[in-house]
C-alpha cells in the first residue's frame, strides 16, 4: 500500500481525484507512491495531517453550511459534523508522537540529581 492509497482509506467517501490528493499529501512531506510505513509514527502523523487539511478544505465550502431538505428529511448537521471530526483529527495529531520524539524517549527517571 502506498501514500495515496493510505491517505484513499482515511477519507473514505469523499471524491477527489489522485491530482489533488497527491497534493494534499506533498503538502504534509509525503510521496504519494511511496511505499505506506505503518510502524513509522511520523508516517502516521502526516496521513492524519493530509486528511485534516482535506476536511479544512471541505469546511471552507460554503454550500456545505447549508440545511438541506429532500421529502421528509434534513440534511442540516452535516457541517456540525464536520467540525466535530476536524477537531477529532487535531486532538489526534497533537497526541501523537513522531519517530524522532519515540526514539528520544526513556524510561529512565532521576528521583534524585547531584
Amino acid at each position: 500500500m502506498n501514500n495515496l492509497q493510505r491517505l484513499e482509506l482515511e477519507t473514505k467517501g469523499i471524491t477527489l481525484g489522485q491530482d489533488e490528493l497527491s497534493i494534499y499529501l506533498q503538502e504534509n512531506d509525503l510521496q504519494p507512491f511511496t511505499e505506506y510505513n505503518p510502524e513509522s509514527a511520523t508516517n502516521k502523523k502526516n496521513i492524519y495531517r493530509a486528511a485534516l487539511s482535506i476536511l479544512e478544505s471541505i469546511a471552507n465550502n460554503p454550500s456545505g453550511m447549508k440545511s438541506y431538505k429532500m421529502d421528509d428529511m434534513t440534511v442540516s448537521d452535516f457541517h456540525e459534523n464536520l467540525m466535530n471530526r476536524i477537531d477529532q483529527l487535531e486532538r489526534k495529531i497533537r497526541t501523537l508522537k513522531t519517530d524522532e520524539q519515540l526514539q528520544n524517549e526513556s524510561n529512565f527517571f532521576m528521583l534524585f540529581s547531584d
